[in-house]
């Protein structure tokens, strides 16, 4: 075994041996030619802007053909200047002796030899037809014809179809891009194109394929013009020097992953020893490094796990303190949201949202609400804005205050009860000062009014000395005659109208009492116990003229409710009730009367008065506005609208409750509800102990 492997060794170093002294008989000749005929420079141009064959990358030219006529011109002892020109240029400039063009690399079919000086073979190729997705296959030349084909103007495919009929319409292109796109626009129906090319173009145009086997068969030569035929022959020489010592082959396997490999064994166990060391110095330099960085990486791990243990505390702690402010943003009532300039919702608590971009919802002066200008607007002003708004019959307050140059947040709260209490608010100082314009105004009233009942009464006694001296006289001048009238009659004029005046003036005193009474301030300190049923008892007395003409029915508990409170403002309470209760209701004259009802009781700790009556009822519209001052449905007939306002003061004086319940055609049921004796005692006992505490701090004062 040991001599056979001698030999084997022997024979190839032999085998190489021989292959340098070829190598070396080759190489003089062409060595020599070069010498003969030197070219310092040979310029190469190219048009190609993609990989395999010629493009650039980062400012330099790469490419099979560029790398390839590099070596060939260190083999021919020459420079390679690269030159980047339009292929219809680097044709034109190949055919011009006086061009700086000497040499391009193009394609020929492999049948047809073109007119320049050309090399051998660089590496093969091919043609094939190509249409729009869903077309018809082109299985040969016949399935052309009748179709417009775009053929690129001075390629090899233009060269093989030159001199023979054609049975297609043929339309030139300057690339195959250009006859792709016009695929696309439908102005051509087929596309013969050259397959490197071809293959580039395809991922940019998905609606084109490949739809027929290779057409012409072609091969990439270099070619000058006739004048270089000395420069094309060493091109030549060269090309082949490289394809017999293997190094086209490497450059075909490196740009076209195809080729033949040679190896030499020895080298190659050279080149992997020195490999090998080279290997092993970097893995031991590696493992050092990496022992080195095992440390600093454990180190810096253990720094990581407690720098991310504190992380997440804090992220723990800040995502329970965002819950926690989400929850009480969510729990707000209001809405709260944060608008970008784009008018685009960055956040939200999901309250109300709707009404920003409802087109009913405006400001309380009717001005339309435009959500993106009033944005725009703060934004660019940096400044808040707070208005009222409205929508249907709620009242809303609008906030929107800049929190960034391009974010703002809206408030939206609801206002519709602080607008109903401020309203409310103001009708109380309305009716207030009425109340004060009223006193003035009874107080000015009452003392003509009084002058008008006392002469009226003075002539009442007047009228009344003057009868039997008007007889007499009568008798004595039977034709005597008052303002026009028969004395007897004139005296009957005369005591209607003073009984008119006095009634007038009766009733302007009553106005003038009940506004009196109105204006009058709380005496709730100078109650008393009183008995319910007495009270009842004196109404009833006092209104015995208006009642008689109704059906009234009394129960009254016995023994009798007592509370604490003024008798005669609540006769006058239930008076008025009473006469409110005729008003309603119909006379024992009338077909089907009405009946009143009045009661006393005690229930729940509560004494209770109540009258009711199956007379008109009032409606809802009614039933608010009843106890408001000066609201009346009696106008025309003489009512004031104070009576039930008054009655109301009253009743809230004697910390009791009202309840009115009435039905249109159904009658009226009035309840009032009073606490018990014991409970009202301790009350105004702590009311006249807080009023002697106060007037004693002002004594110290």
């Amino acid at each position: 075994m040991p001599h056979l492997l001698s030999t084997c060794f022997d024979k190839m170093n032999a085998m190489k041996y021989l292959l340098f002294l070829l190598s070396f008989t080759l190489l003089t000749p062409l060595f020599s030619y070069a010498d003969t005929q030197p070219k310092q420079s040979i310029v190469f141009g190219v048009h190609s802007k993609t990989a395999p064959l010629e493009w650039r990358n980062n400012g330099v030219d790469q490419g099979f053909n560029i790398e390839l006529m590099n070596r060939i011109g260190q083999l021919c002892n020459a420079r390679i200047l690269t030159r980047r020109k339009t292929f219809q240029q680097l044709l034109s400039d190949v055919h011009s002796p006086e061009s700086d063009i000497d040499v391009i690399a193009i394609v020929s079919p492999v049948t047809i030899d073109r007119d320049l000086s050309q090399s051998d073979p660089i590496y093969a190729t091919h043609a094939k037809a190509y249409t729009l997705q869903g077309k018809a296959f082109i299985n040969g030349w016949h399935d052309l014809v009748g179709k417009r084909v775009a053929i690129k103007k001075g390629a090899f495919v233009d060269v093989y179809l030159s001199g023979q009929e054609q049975e297609f319409e043929r339309i030139d292109v300057d690339l195959y891009e250009t006859g792709f796109q016009l695929l696309i626009k439908g102005e051509v129906d087929v596309v013969l194109a050259e397959n490197f090319v071809a293959r580039r173009l395809l991922p940019f145009y998905p609606s084109i394929r490949s739809s027929s086997d290779p057409l012409i068969y072609g091969a990439f030569n270099f070619v000058t013009n006739s004048q270089n035929a000395s420069l094309m022959a060493q091109i030549n020489e060269a090309l082949r020097q490289l394809k017999l010592s293997g190094e086209y082959d490497k450059l075909v396997n490196k740009w076209f992953g195809t080729g033949r490999e040679k190896v030499d064994l020895t080298t190659t166990q050279q080149k992997m020893l020195w490999l090998a060391i080279l290997v092993s110095i970097i893995s031991a330099f590696g493992m050092i490094l990496t022992a080195y960085i095992s440390a600093s990486l454990r180190k810096r791990t253990l720094s990581l796990k407690s720098e991310l243990v504190q992380r997440r505390k804090a992220e723990q702690q800040i995502l329970s303190l965002s819950q926690q402010f989400q929850s009480v943003l969510n729990g707000i009532p209001h809405g709260v949201t944060i608008f970008n300039r784009k008018c685009e919702c960055l956040w939200s608590n999901d309250k109300n949202n709707l009404l920003l971009k409802s087109p009913e919802f405006h400001f309380t002066l009717g001005q339309v609400f435009q959500l993106d200008d009033s944005l725009i607007e703060v934004l660019n002003e940096q400044k808040s804005l707070t208005a009222d708004m409205s929508y249907h019959a709620q009242y809303w307050q609008l906030q929107i205050h800049p929190i960034a140059e391009d974010q703002a947040v809206i408030l939206l709260e609801e206002t519709t009860e602080q607008q109903a209490l401020r309203q409310a608010n103001n009708e109380a100082s309305r009716l207030a000062s009425l109340g004060e314009l009223s006193a003035g105004v009874a107080h000015e009233i009452n003392n003509p009014t009084g002058l008008i009942i006392h002469s009226i009464a003075f002539l009442n006694h007047a009228l009344c000395d003057l009868k039997p001296v008007a007889h007499h006289y009568i008798q004595q001048n039977p034709f005597w005659s008052v303002a026009g009238l028969d004395p007897n009659q004139a005296i009957e004029e005369l005591e209607m109208s003073c009984a008119t005046i006095d009634e007038g003036a009766n009733r302007i005193s009553r106005i003038v009492s009940d506004l009196k009474c109105y204006a009058r301030p709380n005496i709730a300190n100078k109650h008393r116990p009183i008995k319910l049923n007495e009270v009842v008892t004196v109404s009833l007395r006092l209104t015995a003229n208006q009642i008689k003409l109704f059906n009234l029915t009394t129960h009254l508990q016995q023994p009798e409710p007592e509370l604490m409170g003024d008798a005669q403002q609540l006769q006058q309470v239930l008076i008025n009730l009473i006469q409110n209760a005729c008003h309603a209701s119909k006379p024992i004259s009338d077909s089907a009367p009405s009946l009143i009802t009045i009661e006393t009781y005690t229930r729940d700790s509560e004494h209770y008065l109540t009258i009711a009556d199956t007379g008109t009822g009032m409606d809802d519209a009614t039933l608010k506005r009843i106890t408001e001052p000066f609201f009346t449905t009696r106008r025309s007939s003489g009512g004031t609208g104070l009576g039930l306002s008054v009655c109301s003061r009253i009743i809230k004086e004697h910390n009791a409750q009202m309840q009115i319940n009435s039905r249109p055609g159904k009658g009226t049921k009035i309840s009032i509800r009073f606490p018990l004796v014991s409970a009202i005692t301790e009350q105004t006992l702590a009311q006249q102990s807080e009023q002697e505490r106060v007037i004693s701090l002002e004594t110290e004062r």
